[in-house]
């Protein structure tokens, strides 16, 4: 008899196992009745031969099966076997990794490990902490602009989340960054001279939307058409709320510029406050002195009946 079959990792395709299961290693033990250290040691490999009803019961848990081959060809034997868990992760379904052993996804982390040399919750996301907003222990993050010397904590290697709101937020805003598209939407009535490009999902959810319009400036200074420079306005960028700061405002104005630069126009202004200063800044825009300033008319309001003056 000849096994030909790769050894399974066992360790690896638990952990795999409860990844796409979503359950911590103490949920897993409350449901397949295996004591949580038990559990803990298969993982981390310390179990080199665990018993088969042990093995049995985990995968009952999280509602897979076991498969077991034995074809015979000339005479010989092969064994081969596998995990596989049809259990649906009670969390947004997992993306990317690779392949582990039976047949599951590998957890994509499973290589991290803490100071102490453990590895991080396999149902739960970690990544690396290059800078002060990779970590979620960064609250001063969003406020400060500080060089490291100055930042009020050291930053770790690596970091999560035990929030598993907060990790399906995480894994949805990745999935949306990677499948978002711009496309520019014309016809339907609309004028030559208005522009609009739309960000999407694969499935048509809308996730933003920028709007301009060519201005034509032989209108107000008179001349030939044809002497005058082609310029936009824009009118807005848009981005969904749950969906910002993925990059899909920028790939809005990247595929507006690509059209501009199509076309031989040569320039685009629009008005902006807050945030969008910001955010244009960071795109190639600068202030413009020769504008006018925004200006504002604020008009009273009476305090109506019954209401203090």
């Amino acid at each position: 008899m000849t096994q030909t079959s790769p050894r399974i990792d066992l360790g690896r395709t638990i952990r795999a196992m409860r990844r796409r299961a979503d359950l911590s290693q103490r949920e897993l033990a409350e449901k397949s009745g295996v004591p949580q250290a038990t559990i803990a040691r298969i993982e981390s490999g310390r179990a080199a031969d665990p018993r088969f009803r042990t093995i049995e019961a985990l995968v009952a848990a999280v509602q897979g099966q076991i498969v077991m081959s034995v074809p015979s060809a000339g005479g010989g034997v092969e064994v081969g076997g596998g995990i596989e868990a049809e259990a649906a992760g009670h969390g947004v379904a997992e993306e990317g990794g690779g392949q582990a052993t039976g047949g599951l996804p590998a957890v994509p982390h499973d290589e991290l490990r803490d100071a102490v040399g453990r590895r991080y919750p396999a149902h739960l996301d970690a990544w690396p902490v290059r800078e002060p907003k990779d970590w979620p222990g960064a609250w001063w993050a969003d406020w400060y602009d500080l060089p490291p010397e100055r930042w009020p904590l050291p930053l770790p290697e690596a970091t999560y989340e035990r929030n598993r709101g907060y990790r399906d937020r995480r894994r949805r805003a990745e999935r949306v960054r990677r499948e978002f598209s711009v496309r520019r939407v014309v016809g339907l009535g609309r004028p030559a001279t208005s522009w609009r490009f739309v960000a999407e999902l694969p499935d048509g959810e809308l996730v933003g939307e920028l709007r301009a319009h060519e201005r034509t400036l032989h209108l107000a200074y008179g001349g030939d058409e044809s002497v005058w420079p082609r310029d936009l306005v824009l009118d807005g960028v848009l981005v969904a709320g749950e969906h910002r700061r993925l990059g899909i405002g920028r790939g809005l104005l990247n595929a507006l510029l690509r059209r501009m630069a199509e076309v031989r126009i040569g320039a685009v202004s629009g008005i902006a406050e807050g945030p969008g200063v910001n955010f244009l800044a960071a795109c190639g825009f600068r202030i413009a002195p020769h504008q006018p300033l925004t200006m504002c008319l604020a008009l009273p309001v009476s305090a109506g009946p019954g209401r203090p003056p």
